[in-house]
């Protein structure tokens, strides 16, 4: 009875979880599952459930499309300017220097030589990290830039695209760029050297309604966003329900402004089949 009588302290201990370094894992937009970041890099970013592609930069990007030891930067050093001395809730010389420390690179695309398979490309990379993938005058340049190139040293033109739009920090200098890539593209094309466009999610606006969707062969992912303005926009001015799937690579496939949607993990044999076809007689180099 003595033992009922008695009165027992409990001592409450708290537990600490394990603590968990920041970073190791991401939740999949697609399914909502959590996976881990290692085993995501070795899908190539790639949901192995739902099959939704992640984000790549353009690192990445060149190491999966390029041969090893071919890839060779050209116009690395070029570097936005702030014409309009541009200054809002940050200035543009922030935005530019704080997106450089970020990504370690001048501006969204990086452009170079390399080789696919025996095939000596034109490969420009786009890399939504930097300031969205916007086009201002650097990533309007380094696309000509690449493209005249391309047609000096007879090589066929690649370019991986994504963009959220006109870089509204430089104003008509932005979109001054539409007609200056889409100039580069048809002198290519009359110098009879293929270009292959692959589009990724997001590509949109100016980059999508000028040298994006001007290849002779146009590429997608899976699930890409694809259109000149975003649904929300497409939406509110048409006053429109939108179809099922609108503006996704599947919807462009099936309503023909795409030729192919390939899976990431065949894209660079996609792009080597139709260079097969298309490109002049490799030349190693």
């Amino acid at each position: 009875m003595a033992l009922f009588g008695r009165k027992t302290k409990y001592t409450s201990v708290k537990v600490r979880k394990r603590d968990i370094p920041d970073g190791l894992w991401v939740k999949c937009p697609g399914c909502g599952e959590i996976a881990y970041k290692n085993a995501l890099a070795e899908s190539l970013g790639v949901c192995p459930r739902c099959q939704h592609h992640f984000p790549m930069d353009r690192r990445e990007r060149i190491a999966l499309l390029a041969e090893p030891g071919s890839w060779e930067e050209w116009d690395a050093r070029l570097c936005s300017a702030d014409p309009l001395n541009f200054t809002g809730a940050a200035s543009y010389r922030d935005k530019l220097e704080e997106n450089i420390r970020k990504t370690g690179h001048l501006d969204a695309v990086s452009c170079g030589a390399a080789r696919i398979g025996p095939h000596r490309v034109a490969l420009g990379v786009m890399d939504f990290s930097f300031l969205g993938a916007s086009m201002g005058s650097v990533v309007g340049e380094k696309i000509t830039r690449l493209i005249e190139r391309a047609i000096e040293e007879r090589r066929s033109v690649v370019i991986v695209c994504t963009s959220g739009g006109a870089r509204m920090y430089e104003g008509m200098l932005s979109l001054m760029q539409m007609a200056k890539t889409s100039a580069a593209c048809g002198r290519l094309a009359a110098a009879g050297l293929p270009y292959i466009a692959a589009l990724t999610n997001p590509t949109t606006a100016g980059v999508m309604a000028s040298y994006a969707t001007l290849g002779d062969v146009i590429l997608a992912e899976p699930g890409a966003l694809i259109g000149f303005a975003g649904p929300r926009v497409i939406r509110e001015t048409t006053q429109q329900e939108l179809p099922p799937g609108f503006q996704t690579s599947e919807f462009l496939l099936e309503h023909g402004l795409l030729d192919m949607v390939v899976h990431r993990r065949d894209l660079k044999a996609s792009i080597q089949k139709l260079l097969d076809y298309m490109a002049p007689s490799p030349v190693a180099g």
